[in-house]
């Protein structure tokens, strides 16, 4: 098969800095305008101020093997070489004519070489369609795209006889091999994974922490719920929650897988996705609380979330710090006040959510001044993840102290961050990659428990 010379546009590298290494042995082609647009943004203190200093760091360490005006070997077998157009004079322009250049440049290296293929790589829409335009093969950016119904669930549905639901109610939960599970050797993704093998339960594979609903085949209303534990290669049945977490029962299954999961100290990272009004902030506050607070197990109970507006902002707000997180925080503040249990009376006595915080056991503040920290023995929650990418979301995880869990919550479908999307966020990103990890689990939670008309809105509009 021919080699491909792939022409990268900007919004390629701003999105991935190691987008350059994604095309395997084939030859990458950088337009040197691309590199002008880089530059302004390397000074930004934002993803892509960080994304374009990457860049630029790369870029420099190719340039000490001969230089880039000629192509150099990279790591993945193929080459890297910077663009120029010799008759056109260097300097600043208009995106737009930026984006124009860039085309010309491809246009350029596709004439070059007629007998391989040439294709512009840009996540820029109406730039594939002027490149389509002007007969230029064109894609999107997108080394692992799939479908955000194709992402790992954290849950399944297995029929069984009647008999081994009711064994798993009397002993607590089941060996795999009484329910004639197939086992296979697997490539471990980390030292930790490499002791648990790949195991297939009825044909589909089954990963650490899944949820399974073991459901009696001749009556569907007959069930037992069970978590997998790798090490032990059995289904325990989940924590029962007779008493609620906080004041707060779980109304479905979904919930329950939630509630058991938060629960449990041995697993250090949870994500919860769901639409919103199926409890993933209320359910993960409460178990925050009753792990912080009541069993202190951790030393306080960490709240943070990103700050997008959700359509037109309004602007800068006046005061101090506090009054100016007081908006974004506010359903924090909500929930906390729900959990409490105050009421109209209580609010008109003074009391509010600020008990907590004033007692060092609950602090809530921005993901703005996380980076450099060490967070150790908390349970921090990250609500609208969604909205982070995978660099924030590492940034995150690499902050977790000794003995330190943190549970990450959002909606897939509620991105107000336009650089990223659906399926290449952090929230998700961290759900699928983290599937084969013991320390790990993952719920989707699908039923809306707000109230009905909130139910209605999520699956009509």
């Amino acid at each position: 098969m021919a080699r491909k010379n792939y022409v990268l546009d900007t919004n390629v590298l701003l999105h991935d800095p190691r987008a350059m290494y994604a095309f395997e042995d084939n030859d990458v082609v950088v337009p040197i305008y691309v590199i002008e647009e880089i530059d302004n943004f390397k000074k930004d203190l934002s993803e892509l101020g960080r994304n374009a200093r990457q860049v630029a760091r790369q870029l420099d360490a190719l340039r000490v093997d001969g230089g880039l005006s000629r192509p150099v070997a990279i790591e993945t077998g193929g080459t890297l070489r910077v663009a120029l157009d010799p008759g056109r004079a260097l300097g600043a322009g208009s995106a737009r004519k930026m984006d124009h250049l860039i085309l010309e440049l491809a246009l350029k290296v596709r004439d070059e070489a007629p007998e391989r293929p040439t294709i512009l790589v840009t996540k820029d829409v109406n730039m594939r369609v002027r490149g389509d335009a002007l007969g230029l093969s064109t894609v999107d950016y997108e080394p692992q795209s799939m479908s955000l119904d194709e992402l790992y669930s954290g849950r399944r549905a297995l029929d069984v006889d009647a008999e081994v639901v009711d064994r798993v109610h009397a002993d607590g939960g089941i060996a795999l091999d009484q329910l004639s599970a197939e086992r296979e050797l697997s490539e471990p993704t980390s030292p930790e994974a490499a002791a648990t093998p790949l195991v297939l339960l009825d044909g589909q594979r089954l990963y650490p922490n899944q949820f399974v609903l073991l459901r009696d085949r001749d009556n569907p209303a007959h069930t037992a719920l069970s978590r997998y534990d790798a090490s032990a290669q059995r289904l325990v049945c989940i924590r029962k929650l007779r008493h609620g977490v906080w004041g707060i029962r779980p109304r479905n299954k979904e919930q329950h897988y939630a509630l058991d999961i938060l629960l449990d100290d041995q697993i250090r990272l949870v994500t919860l996705v769901g639409k919103a009004g199926t409890g993933k902030t209320l359910l993960a506050l409460a178990a925050g609380l009753q792990r912080a607070t009541e069993d202190q197990v951790f030393q306080k109970l960490h709240v943070s979330r990103p700050i997008f507006p959700l359509g037109r902002d309004i602007g800068y707000l006046p005061g101090d710090i506090e009054d100016k997180l007081n908006p974004w925080m506010q359903p924090i503040y909500d929930n906390l006040e729900l959990l409490m249990g105050l009421g109209r009376t209580a609010k008109q006595m003074g009391r509010s959510y600020t008990e907590l915080m004033e007692m060092g056991l609950v602090q809530i503040e921005p993901l703005t001044y996380i980076r450099g920290r060490s967070l150790p023995n908390v349970y921090m929650i990250v609500d609208e993840a969604q909205n982070l990418t995978p660099h924030e979301i590492k940034t995150i995880l690499t902050r977790a102290g000794e003995d330190t869990k943190i549970v990450l919550t959002g909606d897939p479908y509620q991105i107000d961050n336009p650089y990223i999307d659906s399926t290449n966020n952090g929230l998700t990103t961290v759900a699928e990659r983290f599937k084969d990890e013991p320390i790990a689990a993952h719920v989707t939670l699908t039923k809306g428990e707000r109230s009905a008309l909130a139910e209605l809105a999520t699956q009509i509009l």
